[in-house]
């Protein structure tokens, strides 16, 4: 199952030109760069509610990082004049204080902490921050550094509640400029036919690991914050992942149903019972190597499972998949879509 934890609504890139040194940041060109990615991304800065600062903690750099930010944030209020409840609203940090400056790869690493951010909804402190810096007037910026771990609550602005939205900055020390605007991905509902039944495919070399897999599952979706798509999730488990020697398969249509059979299951492995669930199927590839054979180099056998895919015969799909029997699991799935 493909996850997405954030889209990014827009980038911007600049150059700082001509400063006082070669390691000397420019404000102005922060700041437009700052407020062009807002622009690009048609996003309120009051909106946003962190920023993963460049931050590398310099009497010279972070004051001016911090100017920046402010004056782009300001101008980029839609209208609205900046006052004083338009400040102290964002969190601000820097991964840089957890796992130092990683130069090239500095960017990609904020980028990989907003992204955890918003998979666990939790803001990570920045260490090493409970002094901060002098030169920084905080109480007159948007910003609040986090020095503690916080959940990341979704901000609610005018009485509607928006979805998490980050902005990411990060510099070169000659002058280039980068900031992106991220926002967490909320999957829409999707369009399957209520009660739609599918296939979940499990396989492993032992039945220990078999087990294993199902206890693993298990625990993915007890653990799992956002709503699972089950269609996803058995496609995933379907084309994703190589069919080994032992197998079990569950025939569900909600994950309630899946989660009720796997705990089921693992409770009669733990018992040391056979397990006899509704619509579960458990077979042994090499003790149908034969048969199943016989059936693959069959062109009618073949034409017929073809037709069982057509018209959604899963039962009879999934019997012959845990006997070893390879199964165009691409074809089946796009016949799930309503009105197939």
């Amino acid at each position: 199952m493909i996850i997405y934890y954030g889209v990014i609504k827009a980038s911007s890139l600049n150059h700082g030109g001509k400063t006082n040194g070669y390691t000397v940041p420019n404000p102005q060109a922060q700041a437009a760069l700052i407020s062009q990615a807002l622009k690009e991304a048609n996003t309120n800065p009051r909106h946003i509610s962190y920023i993963e600062a460049h931050g590398t903690g310099t009497p010279l750099g972070d004051p001016i990082e911090i100017t920046a930010l402010t004056k782009a944030f300001y101008q980029n209020n839609q209208g609205a004049s900046a006052t004083v409840n338009d400040r102290g609203y964002c969190m601000i940090g820097s991964v840089k204080s957890n796992i130092g400056h990683c130069e090239s790869a500095a960017g990609v690493a904020a980028v990989t902490k907003i992204l955890l951010q918003m998979k666990h909804r939790q803001i990570v402190p920045s260490l090493h921050s409970k002094v901060l810096n002098p030169h920084i007037d905080f109480e007159k910026t948007p910003f609040v550094v986090n020095q503690t771990l916080k959940p990341w609550e979704q901000p609610v602005i005018d009485g509607k509640t928006l979805p998490r939205i980050a902005g990411v900055s990060s510099f070169g020390a000659g002058g280039a400029n980068a900031h992106i605007i991220l926002e967490e991905y909320i999957e829409k509902p999707q369009p399957v036919e209520e009660g739609t039944r599918v296939i979940v495919p499990l396989s492993a070399k032992t039945p220990k690991q078999l087990h294993q897999k199902v206890v693993d599952l298990i625990n993915f979706i007890n653990k799992e914050e956002r709503p699972i798509n089950l269609s996803s999730l058995a496609y995933t488990l379907q084309v994703g992942r190589e069919a080994m020697e032992e197998r079990l398969g569950f025939i569900v249509s909600s994950i309630d149903q899946l989660l009720e059979k796997l705990q089921a299951f693992t409770a009669a492995v733990q018992a040391g019972a056979n397990a006899h669930i509704e619509d579960m199927y458990q077979g042994q590839v090499k003790r149908n190597k034969e048969s199943i054979l016989v059936i693959s180099q069959d062109d009618d056998m073949r034409e017929t499972i073809d037709k069982w895919i057509v018209r959604k015969k899963i039962d009879k799909l999934l019997d012959l998949w845990v006997k070893g029997l390879d199964i165009e699991w691409q074809n089946y799935m796009a016949l799930l879509s309503p009105g197939a």
